[in-house]
């Protein structure tokens, strides 16, 4: 499937305007930043593109296309051809191709809602470089595709380009085939290369195992929108984040109890992150701020958080200190990094790790370690809370 690296993210739905719960008064806003930082491409959240640069990807909503009843509603109605000359009546000229590409379809010219016609001319008219349907307000083979080919056509006779289609709603996979083979079949009879290959975006309810069945069953989605299961936790509605002291005028403590994920690690931390010999992470070592850092190619003692039991032996072919101070006693030491280093950073680390911890399906998962002289202190701490 044709599926690429382009996710469009939706702080509500791929339109901006749904109404799907967002956690905190800045929900949306968060969602946006954090998701471009973590891989997506592009945000409907208008404010987040304005505050953070985030590209800003989207459709009309269903909304905008409702509100439209026929083409005499169009206001403005006319469009200039791209390269220059007089302005043509878009609404008229929309009307001519569907009438061609109904006869294409073999579908009856009248069952395309004029109204939803109407809705993409006036988009396409404010927007003749970025035109792109929402097909799924009425039927999208009877009505949403007829409409949009044929507005599609009619910028194309006045030299734009459409960019693309969404699918909001039923069988996402099916209808971006019978979408895709119906953009092929106007690109080879009107003569227009281009078309058969216009990028389909999907939404409604995207999650990691859509995307799953997308790829396995071969489907002709370009772009994803994803909103609810993104900005929503259905599975973990809370995220737990405390401030716990590691040491106190120079004196290491720890936070003892019964339950072990919630027991703190002691002491100011270096962090390492290991590499193997394919240049993958194999694991991320917490040492003593004073050790000195594990040596390429050295054997190395170590204890992995959450396994009992004896010292496990590793030799890293590459280590990369992780800790940088960014702020002391309350001020910037350093200067922050801008969103699209982080981004850029935050992709290259996951881009490296191993197919093992990346796979959807039962990942393998990726160990977290101390040294032997930071369990040394755990322990003796333990020992002294007990």
């Amino acid at each position: 499937m044709p599926l690429d690296s382009a996710f469009l993210l939706a702080a509500d739905e791929a339109d901006g305007v749904g109404s799907t719960s967002r956690p905190g008064p800045d929900g949306g806003l968060s969602a946006s930043k954090y998701s471009y930082i973590g891989g997506f491409d592009y945000t409907s959240n208008i404010l987040a593109g304005k505050l953070y640069g985030i590209p800003v990807r989207g459709t009309v909503a269903h909304s905008f296309i409702m509100s439209f009843r026929s083409l005499e509603e169009v206001q403005p109605r006319v469009l200039s051809p791209l390269e220059g000359g007089e302005p043509v009546d878009l609404p008229s000229l929309a009307e001519s191709w569907l009438q061609r590409v109904c006869e294409l379809l073999g579908t009856p010219s009248d069952k395309p809602n004029r109204g939803e016609l109407a809705a993409f001319v006036s988009y396409a008219i404010a927007f003749p470089q970025d035109f792109q349907g929402l097909l799924d307000t009425y039927c999208v083979m009877r009505s949403g595709l007829p409409n949009f080919c044929a507005v599609a056509l009619a910028l194309h006779q006045l030299g734009y380009r459409a960019i693309g289609v969404r699918l909001d709603s039923g069988n996402l996979i099916q209808q971006s085939k019978e979408t895709r083979r119906v953009l092929r079949a106007c690109g080879a009879h009107f003569q227009v290369p281009w078309f058969g290959s216009i990028p389909i975006a999907v939404s409604n309810d995207i999650s990691e195992r859509s995307v799953e069945d997308f790829v396995r069953e071969g489907s002709e989605i370009d772009m994803v929108g994803v909103g609810t299961n993104l900005v929503t936790c259905p599975l973990q509605p809370s995220l737990g984040c405390v401030y716990k002291l590691v040491e106190v005028n120079g004196s290491p403590c720890l936070k003892f109890t019964e339950e072990e994920e919630k027991m703190t690690i002691p002491g100011i931390k270096a962090i390492y992150r290991l590499y193997d010999a394919a240049g993958h992470p194999f694991m991320d070592l917490m040492a003593l701020e004073n050790e000195p850092s594990p040596s390429v190619g050295q054997e190395l003692a170590v204890h992995i958080l959450g396994r009992r039991g004896e010292a496990t032996k590793i030799r890293p072919s590459a280590v990369k200190p992780l800790h940088r101070m960014y702020l002391r006693d309350g001020q910037v030491c350093e200067e922050l990094p801008s969103l699209q280093e982080v981004r850029s950073h935050a992709q290259a680390s996951l881009n490296l790790l191993s197919p093992v911890h990346r796979q959807l399906r039962d990942p393998q998962p990726y160990p977290v370690a101390v040294t032997e002289k930071l369990h040394l202190l755990l322990i003796e701490l333990q020992n002294a809370s007990q």
